[in-house]
């Protein structure tokens, strides 16, 4: 029985991946969070890893508050940059594999056709720069992994745009969402199921990672609007929607105007279908219902 250690596993996409676990049997699981164990101390990591056998590592922790970040640099670049070489020391040491979540935002969103995984990355903002600083350490390392980009993600757990929206439609009668920010929302279940998928092709096929960059988010393209709509829908909530563009809703760090995701090198290498985006809206929707 292999073991899989999962870090940051309080947030939502750690969540859906102890959702999913207690129905696998494949592997046996540890999570933690900061709270048990904070990746960017060196020491703490040596002793975990002195005392636990771990075989994969689903790296889901990382510094997530795309504004604050910009005045929180030194912070951002420690846990998304700095803390990556000591998982990577780790999983060198004792023969690890890294499955290591990455972001859209690694793209400063000046293109108009899906960003495929070795197009020229230049992030706008301080979050998007610590997290290809992350990247870089794990690509420039010795051992296998696997980095998934994801885009716009969401759940039933934690905080994310969906929640912040049914929030606002009980307190105003009319908000402004902007329109002409394009990429695709990413179910934190959907991100889980397709790990598992890898895991399970490993440990099948009993052969090496597909090492490298995969990009993951659901099927189809949308706005914030668009998707904004579609969550006030389902829930038949008298709530107008204005149309905005960015510049009328300015943020401490930029986002990329378009940052829809190229999968064609995932389906084709792990030979995976992925749902719409909409489907997978109403699944979580009905969930939270």
């Amino acid at each position: 029985m292999k073991t899989i250690l999962v870090t940051g596993s309080n947030g939502q996409l750690g969540s859906e991946i102890r959702n999913l676990s207690s129905s696998c049997d494949f592997f046996d699981f540890i999570f933690t969070d900061f709270e048990e164990l904070d990746i960017s101390n060196f020491k703490s990591l040596e002793k975990f890893f002195a005392k636990n056998k771990i075989d994969f590592l689903i790296n889901c922790a990382a510094y997530t508050n795309v504004d604050k970040a910009e005045s929180e640099k030194e912070k951002a670049f420690l846990i998304n940059g700095k803390a990556m070489e000591n998982l990577v020391k780790m999983c060198e040491k004792h023969n690890c594999k890294l499955i290591h979540i990455s972001t859209d935002y690694v793209f400063n969103g000046k293109k108009y056709f899906p960003y495929k995984e070795d197009d020229k990355e230049n992030p706008n903002s301080v979050y998007g720069k610590s997290k290809l600083a992350g990247e870089k350490i794990i690509i420039n390392s010795n051992i296998e992994y696997i980095i998934l980009r994801t885009s716009w993600l969401y759940s039933s757990y934690g905080n994310n745009f969906v929640k912040t929206i049914l929030k606002l439609a009980k307190k105003v009668e009319k908000l402004s969402v902007i329109f002409d920010q394009i990429g695709t929302p990413t179910y934190a279940k959907d991100l889980s199921k397709i790990i598992f998928h890898i895991l399970k092709e490993k440990i099948e096929n009993k052969k090496k990672f597909k090492k490298g960059i995969y990009n993951f988010s659901n099927e189809g393209v949308c706005s914030w609007f668009d998707f904004s709509k579609e969550i006030i829908d389902f829930y038949d909530i008298n709530l107008k929607l204005i149309p905005i563009e960015t510049k009328d809703f300015p943020t401490v760090a930029k986002r990329p105007h378009y940052s829809v995701l190229n999968k064609s090198k995932l389906k084709r290498e792990f030979n995976y279908e992925i749902p719409h985006w909409k489907d997978s809206l109403l699944d979580c929707l009905k969930q939270m219902k």
